[in-house]
């Protein structure tokens, strides 16, 4: 099943760290970007592949930090 996942980041602060986080993401099997901007994340994530915990450690390699998930 594939779902819709948003998710608040902490600390984004420019279009460097939205272009920086996308690459992250879209290199994880599973996971979509469909709208990255500072301070947000919005993903298409397959729940087969993707649990929560793994974004999270991708968002962490980008350098930021999940702070909540919607």
């Amino acid at each position: 099943m594939v779902s819709e996942k948003t998710f608040s980041i902490k600390g984004m602060s420019c279009g460097g760290c939205v272009n920086s986080l996308t690459r992250v993401l879209k290199a994880v099997p599973g996971i979509e970007p469909i709208k990255i901007e500072v301070g947000k994340a919005h993903l298409r994530v397959d729940d087969a592949r993707v649990t929560s915990q793994m974004v999270k450690e991708a968002v962490d390699r980008a350098g930021f930090e999940v702070v909540a998930e919607a």
